[in-house]
């Protein structure tokens, strides 16, 4: 078969262990011979027609034949009522996908007695945070309901195991890790430990499960954010692991935990402090790792882009236009390194008073790297004293205030940041796979039904990760 080029269509890289789009040509596979697809499709017919041959003798005693209509009548009735059971659960469409929860894979453990009028199922959604799982168990519950023969319905509710797409090459401690965000500013003082801290305990708040990590070694601010019992890692001396501490249910790791309290040391080695505090913790099974970032895109920042899989990051700004210069640049890292920026907070953008709406730092910086970089979601964070004393008291403000003003504008935030986890997730694990037989990476293009095949090899040799390519000399190291 000769080598097709597809411009149009998005090649794969791999940078750790992450498969990533738009880096380099794409080529159909040359071992992708006719010869194969004929050999598979004639196994699949050798397969069927064997299949047809083990069928048993029909009997022609009047008996037989009576079994035989009854069972082909309680057939086609537990078939036609397992078909009336998912058409009518076919039109609750998710939101997020633009599916119905039945193509989505929600439903789950279907049972139907048709003689009693009860059925049962699971819906197993991708998140336990899901901000519209109460609406999908009550859709659920009516549309089975309406059925004429159904009396009686049970509903179950439950997320998919915390689980990365990309579990090829990760550290055992994040394996068991759903998404990982990043919460970036690339600027100090604009409150992003504050951001990311009650964006956590937000997520916590929507029933999941969740881990802060801070990243910033020199000056941490997670020990002063939150007031946990226990304010000293521990080392597991079997399995020369660190044990995370907790507060509030939110796991939590911190070098200022560490007993160390500010470090003094050059970048190398806050890098290698950085990643064996990541890598070696027991975080267990969490839904979101929030990191807080260190300001700044150096090695510290590169480094935690290549050694963790990032699932999002989410950018934190001020509304002077030297903040958004800063984190411009943090955006272009984000970008270059593949990772989809979900939402912008803007920070003390105003306050109220006499009445009035003041602006002191002026307007727009938000709105602007929203604009030039088409992040979709923008939200606004006023001067409150109330959120400034929380993270100085060891409380979130989303713990002391759940039904407070900024609350709210969090509860927005995290039901941003779990809906687009999801469609990330949802297009990565839909967009490739891979063909046991013919031993190929299947990609679909998404919103199309456009697809091709990679060989391995071609992805190999446009990858461009850190692993594959030195990063000085650009010399192959991955042959």
């Amino acid at each position: 078969m000769q080598l097709l080029q597809c411009p149009s269509s998005p090649s794969l890289s791999l940078c750790c262990s992450k498969v990533q789009p738009n880096r380099g040509p794409c080529f159909v596979a040359n071992s992708l011979t006719a010869s194969a697809i004929s050999s598979y499709v004639q196994q699949q017919w050798l397969r069927s027609s064997r299949w047809i041959s083990r069928k048993p003798p029909v009997s022609n005693s009047p008996a037989a034949k009576a079994a035989s209509v009854e069972e082909s009548t309680s057939a086609v009735s537990a078939q036609t009522a397992e078909s009336d059971v998912l058409k009518a659960l076919s039109q609750i469409i998710d939101p997020d996908f633009g599916t119905d929860i039945v193509s989505c894979g929600f439903v789950k453990d279907l049972l139907i007695d048709e003689a009693l009028g009860e059925v049962s199922f699971r819906l197993e959604l991708t998140t336990p945070a899901c901000p519209i799982k109460d609406m999908f168990e009550q859709q659920a519950n009516e549309v089975v309901a309406n059925l004429h023969w159904v009396k009686n319905v049970k509903v179950t509710m439950s997320a998919q195991p915390a689980k990365p797409v990309f579990t090829g090459q990760l550290p055992p401690g994040l394996q068991t890790i759903s998404n990982i965000i990043a919460v970036s500013s690339c600027k100090g003082g604009v409150g992003k430990s504050t951001v990311a801290v009650n964006l956590a305990y937000t997520l916590t708040g929507m029933g999941a499960r969740v881990g802060i990590f801070d990243a910033d070694v020199y000056g941490p601010s997670l020990p002063t954010m939150v007031s946990p019992e226990n304010r000293l890692l521990e080392m597991n001396p079997e399995k020369r692991s660190i044990i995370p501490t907790e507060y509030l249910g939110v796991k939590l790791v911190s070098f200022g935990f560490a007993g160390q309290g500010r470090a003094i040391m050059r970048g190398p080695m806050v890098s290698g402090v950085i990643d064996q505090l990541l890598t070696t913790t027991e975080w267990g099974e969490l839904d979101y790792l929030v990191i807080d970032m260190p300001p700044g895109t150096g090695d510290i920042q590169l480094t935690l882009c290549q050694v963790v899989p990032l699932t999002a990051a989410v950018i934190v700004t001020t509304p002077q236009k030297l903040a958004f210069i800063d984190v411009a640049k943090g955006v272009r890292m984000f970008s270059k390194l593949k990772v989809p920026c979900v939402a912008v907070v803007e920070n003390m953008c105003h306050f109220d008073a006499d009445g009035k709406r003041y602006y002191p730092f002026g307007r727009g910086s938000g709105s602007q790297v929203v604009q030039q970089f088409g992040i979709p979601h923008l939200f606004d964070l006023p001067i409150r004293p109330t959120l400034s004393a929380s993270g100085d008291s060891g409380m979130p403000e989303v713990v002391a205030d759940p039904q407070g003003e900024v609350a709210k504008t969090f509860q927005d935030l995290g039901v941003c940041v779990v809906q687009q986890c999801a469609k990330i997730r949802q297009q990565v694990s839909t967009a490739v796979t891979y063909d046991k037989v013919i031993k190929a990476i299947k990609v679909k293009v998404p919103d199309s039904d456009e697809e091709f095949f990679l060989h391995p090899a071609t992805v190999r040799r446009n990858d461009r990760s850190a692993q594959s390519v030195d990063e000085w000399t650009g010399e192959q190291k991955m042959q």
